[in-house]
């Protein structure tokens, strides 16, 4: 199964950035990028790629242990950047990053503990993807009109375990699609 920890944002929040998403759109050269879809828009907190059946069950109660150990904590869509010269274009995020760098870290050693195979440790950079592009695209103007983006802040109170599908159709512009196998209450939250 293929699989990742991630932070959800709330409808309301989703619904702000679909909104400015929209402008986005709008500006020169959009159609030459993929945008992603409220569906998939997330916090990734530790990619696991494709995990076997029988680590799943550990992992998963690892993870759980995490979100226990961690605080609910604030969390806002503010401004944005890009990595690889224009491959992805993403919104970032203010508010208690220190927490969210921390469940982060938390969901990656829960893996590592898993023995879930995780490659080199990066440091966590918060981001959330809402345009990719095969090519290097110059997204400056788009990052420059993301800097005046900030959202609703809101309580970040769950740790969810996502399973992703990738596209199979071969249809041009299909997204993967993206199912909540397990989601764990932070500690204090509601």
């Amino acid at each position: 199964m293929r699989l990742f920890a991630a932070v959800l944002p709330p409808e309301d929040v989703t619904h702000e950035l679909a909104a400015e998403v929209a402008e986005l759109k709008k500006l020169p050269g959009a159609q030459g990028l993929r945008w992603t879809g409220r569906p998939g828009w997330h916090f990734t907190l530790a990619f696991y790629g494709e995990v076997d059946d029988d680590l799943v069950p550990d992992l998963s109660a690892r993870l759980e242990r995490a979100a226990h150990r961690t605080s609910s904590f604030p969390l806002a869509l503010s401004g944005g950047g890009q990595f690889g010269h224009g491959r992805a274009l993403w919104a970032g995020a203010e508010g208690d990053l220190a927490t969210l760098g921390l469940l982060a870290d938390r969901s990656e050693a829960a893996a590592r503990k898993a023995g879930v195979p995780m490659g080199e440790h990066r440091r966590y950079k918060a981001h959330l993807t809402v345009a990719r592009s095969r090519d290097a695209v110059d997204v400056r103007p788009y990052v420059t009109a993301l800097q005046a983006f900030t959202s609703l802040t809101w309580t970040v109170d769950e740790l969810v375990l996502v399973r992703s599908r990738l596209p199979k159709s071969g249809v041009a512009g299909e997204q993967p699609r993206y199912e909540a196998v397990a989601r764990w209450p932070l500690a204090g939250a509601g």
